[in-house]
């Protein structure tokens, strides 16, 4: 077992893996997948291959924490949490992921979560962020297992086939006592 690669119990051919090129293809698929549900994403179908792929290499480029999941080899889901690249926001990171729908509810989830943002702190990020919809309540449910807390709504913040969806916003903070001075102006 490679340092990079973590096998889980809980599915026997699961592995948890740093994004690689070698599963552009694979990881874009996914996405689409995910994104044609029209539910979980702000987009409804993937970007063109080549889009996708230059964002993937940006991601490897800069060394931001993305996992995917990888059942027999193929990905299965990913999650991310990309740094934001404005001088006052650097030490913040948004999170995304997406789970394929014949793969939720099986742990997927949380074992991608937990070794992202564990990497996420590793690269010095002390904040982390993400919105979900409203009615998302197994994907509210796993991110405040997780120890995100609700931060605002976005009311109608989505719009999808001319009906509306409130958005919530969420974050987590690095629990590190040198950092946890907050200045209020």
């Amino acid at each position: 077992i490679s340092k990079l690669s973590l096998i889980y119990s809980t599915m026997p051919s699961l592995h948890i893996s740093p994004l690689a090129k070698s599963h552009f293809e694979n990881l874009r698929r996914v996405l689409d997948v995910i994104a044609r549900e029209k539910h979980f994403l702000a987009f409804f179908a993937a970007p063109a291959a080549e889009e996708a792929y230059a964002f993937y290499r940006g991601i490897l480029e800069h060394n931001d924490s993305h996992y995917v999941a990888l059942l027999n080899s193929k990905v299965i889901g990913w999650c991310d949490v990309i740094r934001k690249p404005q001088a006052a926001v650097q030490h913040v990171g948004v999170l995304g992921m997406g789970i394929h729908p014949d793969h939720r509810r099986q742990g997927v989830g949380t074992q991608l979560i937990q070794t992202t943002i564990a990497k996420a702190w590793d690269n010095g990020l002390t904040r982390i962020e993400l919105t979900v919809r409203a009615d998302n309540v197994a994907a509210r449910t796993l991110y405040q297992k997780h120890g995100f807390i609700q931060e605002g709504l976005l009311r109608r913040g989505f719009s999808v086939d001319g009906e509306y969806f409130d958005v919530i916003s969420m974050a987590l903070l690095f629990e590190n006592p040198l950092v946890n001075q907050t200045h209020h102006g």
